[in-house]
């Protein structure tokens, strides 16, 4: 037989009557004692102090986690601040090289106008280069990544899709393209 045939059978009391049951068939439920229910209300006051315990703890985490989170914000900052102001301090002797410069040209000394320029480049090419960056190549093919095509043009003994002029210098810092090299592309 399966369980969906099945019938379920009751006792039978001395009438023949089926489906009421004896008083000794009937679930008897104890009342809970006096010593019980001061059982129960100690487990229950134990279960309120671990989890205001609990509770305790979890506050000063976050808290914790808060104080943490402004001290980082806060050291963030202050790093901004010293990367700046330590690239700033390398950038000073380029502006007294080019206040130098400014007054040569002044004085109509040409010469000495452009070998000031000349050292103010090399002296800012270097701190660029000690911070990381670096000039981007743009010889040979065009590469969309690293370049920006303002033109394309026919030129001879030059395959197609390769840099031909660079309009303006690009440079990157690390993996970073600072900004792309313009160029002229060959069609």
């Amino acid at each position: 037989m399966t369980d969906e045939h099945r019938e379920e059978v009751l006792p039978q009391d001395g009438d023949g009557e089926r489906g009421s049951p004896s008083p000794d068939d009937a679930a008897v439920t104890p009342e809970p004692s006096e010593s019980d229910a001061e059982e129960l209300l100690a487990r229950l006051q134990d279960a309120e102090r671990e989890h205001e315990k609990v509770m305790d703890d979890l506050r000063r985490v976050a808290a914790d986690f808060d104080n943490y989170r402004k001290r980082v914000a806060r050291e963030q900052a202050q790093l901004y601040v010293r990367a700046g102001e330590r690239l700033a301090a390398k950038l000073l002797p380029v502006l007294d090289d080019l206040e130098r410069a400014l007054d040569a040209a002044e004085h109509h000394e040409e010469a000495k106008v452009l070998e000031g320029v000349r050292m103010t480049k090399d002296a800012l090419a270097g701190i660029l280069a000690s911070e990381g960056v670096e000039e981007i190549a743009a010889d040979g093919p065009f590469d969309p990544h690293v370049h920006e095509a303002l033109l394309a043009q026919p030129a001879e003994g030059v395959e197609p899709g390769h840099v031909i002029q660079v309009v303006q210098r690009g440079y990157r810092m690390g993996d970073v393209v600072l900004r792309p090299a313009r160029v002229v592309v060959s069609e």
